[in-house]
């Protein structure tokens, strides 16, 4: 059973503008459906349940284009989103994420990752408009 997803997206903004916002983990909030504030060191994740504060880490490289995020929570489980930002000639960029299976029993695995793919989608649109605007 494939456990994770793999989404881009063209943006019209150079490697370094959209490295500038996606590595900024308090822009999270402003074009994921996950967070309800982050900043350098925690964020409020939003579930199903409510909100969980969690540990996050933003872990970026400008040289080599990616941005992943390793977030802790209370219980000490850690889960982890990975993304890269590539140069498309000129004053645009693709943006890739990798989107891994969320901790949930293996019966629920396939509908959980078909709705956050959805998600997903949605998401990398949001941001395609803020940085285009």
């Amino acid at each position: 059973m494939k456990n994770f997803d793999v989404q881009s997206i063209g943006l019209t903004v150079s490697a370094d503008a959209a490295f500038d916002y996606i590595s900024q983990p308090a822009n999270l909030p402003k074009w994921t459906n996950a967070f309800s504030r982050a900043d350098d060191k925690t964020a409020d994740l939003v579930t199903p349940n409510g909100e969980v504060p969690i540990t996050l880490q933003t872990v970026a490289s400008r040289a080599a284009g990616n941005v992943d995020w390793l977030m802790t929570f209370p219980d000490g489980s850690v889960a982890a989103a990975y993304s890269r930002i590539t140069p498309n000639g000129a004053g645009e960029s693709i943006y890739s994420f990798v989107l891994m299976a969320p901790p949930v029993p293996l019966e629920a695995l396939e509908g959980a990752l078909e709705a956050q793919k959805g998600i997903l989608a949605t998401e990398l649109e949001k941001l395609k408009g803020i940085l285009a605007a």
